[in-house]
């Protein structure tokens, strides 16, 4: 039997997109289509009853924002003309930003997709009308993107329709004619002469050469002569397209070609780069040789640069650091260390010594003495991908993030400020990845990375390895009693290392609990050493919560819960509707909440019942946690923006809107955080909008 309520709704300008994603749920899981639909009716005649009585008083959207860990994926890099000071970035999560103080510090500008995977490969400024911008994008794993413009510097963009949803991996504009663009696609190269309004492919249709376009340049002073890379050698056309020729003398077989670069002076001069090194050719093309002086392991030189103020320094941009040459590349020097990977160099047309770079995991990097040393740039730009959100018991303004996928340049972060500067504390984690973070009675913070877990004394630099996996076995023995041989059990203990992913941990209590693929585990001597291992037959364990001796663990396909501080564990029967779980957490009466593919269920303490937040427009709960302090539960999905704020005694509830996908959401003194899938830790900033929200709709309900 599931429980029926009647709803209190709040109002706004985004009222109908819970609702659409249920909907879109409806379409993808058609069994869940009768309990969805039944619920909209009755939801949305109660928005339209709120909207008449509310409509004067309108709903002041809820503001968040990024405050950090700064730095992350940057992709490319560009000025307005005239102006280096003020600059575009663009991102690998559907993002640009925008900096008016040379990079000193960024703002986000616009979000071209509601999806965090689309990189915005190039960003070009019209050279006739610095507030039109171009934007071209790939997905990842997925033929599709685009080019996307704005007229108003950024504020408001348009896809190219020719173009649409298809991938653009490169991007041009004509030195001679600005009304002339060149772009490149997985099916070949188009141009448009008419400023982007229009495009037509002048490559070959259906070639087998010419395709996957990576790389593209024109000559400074005929538009119709272009330079094209692909992922299989380059090409050139000397009349607009019309005839392709190959200009592969001189290369390795099967080159990948990332950049091209044309001497704006002496445009016979021409530079490629490829898979297989650095290229310099002195005859438009017809002959590349290969320069010395970059290793073959750094052959992936993802971007050429020349500086604009001396012709015979040209940067490059590697999967191994940033080289230099200052003679026309007969000889490069490295700039940086072999684990900085370059995607974008800028050089300011107006001081040549001041050089940004756009790099995998490390975000904007600028130096001002000509790329002798480089600093981060990333105040304001925020890139990661945040799985762990710890706030400190004692001090709110103390935050704790975990991050995934940035190798050294993530692990865990931590800031004493609220989120306004961040401090990198990964010594000791070598890299791993933090999926979980927790604190423990003496203020020690416990990690759990893709390899084990890890401790961090209060005020520590460095993080302690805590993996010593001690289990009392029991084999059987034979002993000779009175002469007669018996079996007996002797327990011997058994010492492992513990190295496999830790999903969620709970260091609160006297007794540790860890949530990992290989099982759960307790720890009674604060994680000098743990015990356990498959529960009640079962691995792969996503979440956990405490409540005293009761502990429940989740995973995909069940729900254990242990009576006896994790000494046993027994499954519990969840209802017949729940066909996947993420995540469980206790409130203060010791009500169990289950987040789930169907939404948000609960069992009351000693009870068998279970019952279900039958109107509540969310489902695919994979972020779910209790606030002690004002009684609520703060409920998200995966990749959603929106936040569910429940009452569990009157089963009521708000709504706020981020504006980023998300992952889970934690309390912070007077306001929410929340970890986002792309954009790192957000704060909400007025958290009062809920309660006039939830106020407005009392007030309805009472007339």
């Amino acid at each position: 039997m599931f429980f029926n309520r009647s709803k209190r709704a709040s109002v706004h300008d985004d009222t109908f997109q819970p609702w659409m994603d249920s909907l879109k749920t409806c379409i993808r899981a058609p069994r869940l289509c009768a309990d969805i639909v039944a619920n909209l009716v009755a939801d949305l005649a109660l928005f339209l009853l709120l909207a008449v009585a509310q409509a004067p008083a309108g709903y002041a959207q809820q503001a968040w924002q990024a405050i950090g860990p700064d730095g992350g994926d940057a992709r490319s890099l560009t000025s307005v003309p005239g102006h280096p000071d003020h600059l575009y970035l663009g991102t690998a999560n559907s993002t640009i930003y925008e900096s008016n103080d040379g990079g000193g510090s960024w703002h986000r500008l616009a979000r071209l997709d509601s999806a965090d995977d689309m990189v915005i490969a190039h960003i070009l400024l019209d050279e006739d009308n610095p507030s039109r911008i171009y934007a071209a994008a790939w997905r990842f794993d997925k033929p599709e993107g685009g080019l996307y413009i704005s007229d108003d510097g950024g504020h408001h963009w348009s896809q190219a329709s020719e173009l649409r949803n298809r991938s653009v991996f490169s991007l041009v504009q004509s030195p001679s004619n600005a009304k002339i663009l060149i772009a490149g696609t997985l099916e070949g190269v188009y141009r448009s002469t008419d400023s982007g309004v229009t495009w037509t492919q002048i490559s070959p249709l259906g070639s087998g050469e010419i395709h996957e376009v990576e790389s593209l340049a024109i000559d400074p002073g005929n538009p119709d002569i272009l330079y094209a890379g692909t992922w299989h050698l380059p090409w050139k056309t000397t009349d607009g397209g019309q005839h392709w020729f190959s200009i592969k003398e001189g290369l390795i077989v099967d080159s990948d070609v990332f950049s091209i670069l044309v001497d704006p002076v002496e445009p016979h001069i021409v530079y490629a780069s490829a898979c297989s090194g650095i290229y310099k050719s002195e005859s438009a093309g017809r002959l590349f040789h290969k320069i010395q002086g970059i290793p073959t392991t750094a052959r992936r030189t993802r971007v050429l640069r020349q500086d604009p103020a001396h012709r015979e320094t040209v940067y490059a941009g590697t999967t191994e650091g940033l080289y230099k040459t200052t003679d026309g590349g007969h000889t490069f020097r490295r700039m940086t260390g072999d684990d900085v990977i370059v995607n974008d160099v800028w050089v300011d047309p107006e001081n040549p010594n001041r050089v940004l770079m756009a790099t995998d995991r490390g975000g904007v990097l600028a130096s001002d003495n000509g790329g002798e040393s480089f600093t981060a740039s990333n105040r304001g730009f925020s890139a990661r991908k945040v799985q762990a959100l710890l706030v400190d018991s004692q001090d709110s303004d103390r935050i704790y993030a975990g991050v995934v996928n940035d190798k050294a340049y993530g692990g865990a972060f931590v800031s004493d400020d609220g989120g306004v500067a961040w401090k990198q504390i990964a010594q000791g984690l070598d890299g791993r990845d933090v999926f979980a973070l927790s604190e423990a009675q003496d203020g020690t913070i416990v990690a759990g990375t893709n390899s084990g877990i890890f401790t961090l004394s209060k005020d520590a630099d460095a993080w302690t390895a805590k993996n010593s996996i001690v289990n009392t076995v029991v084999h059987p023995a034979t002993r000779i009693v009175r002469h007669q041989r018996i079996t007996v059990e002797k327990p011997e203990q058994q010492t492992l290392e513990l190295d496999s992913r830790v999903y969620a941990l709970d260091t609160t209590g006297d007794v540790w609990v860890a949530a990992t693929a290989g099982g759960l585990f307790t720890s009674r001597d604060q994680g000098a050493s743990w015990q356990g291992g498959p529960a009640a037959d079962a691995i792969d364990f996503h979440s956990l919560a405490v409540h005293g001796a009761t502990i429940a663990a989740s995973r995909l396909n069940g729900v254990v819960i242990s009576t006896d501080s994790g000494r046993t564990w027994t499954p519990l029967v969840l209802p017949d509707k729940v066909s996947q779980v993420y995540r469980v957490v206790f409130d203060s009466e010791g009500t169990l909440w289950v987040g789930a593919r169907e939404g948000l269920y609960f069992l009351h303490k000693n009870s068998t019942t279970w019952m279900w937040l039958e109107r509540l427009p969310l489902v695919n709960v994979s972020g779910l946690s209790y606030d002690p302090r004002q009684n609520r539960l703060l409920a998200s999905s995966r990749g959603a923006d929106f936040i569910y704020i429940v009452d569990p005694k009157s089963l009521t509830w708000t709504w706020q809107r981020t504006g980023y996908p998300l992952y889970l959401v934690r309390p912070a003194g007077g306001r929410l955080l929340a970890a986002s899938l792309a954009d790192g830790i957000l704060a909400s900033h007025a958290p009062s909008q809920t309660q006039v929200s939830q106020n407005m709709a009392d007030k309805s309900a009472q007339k």
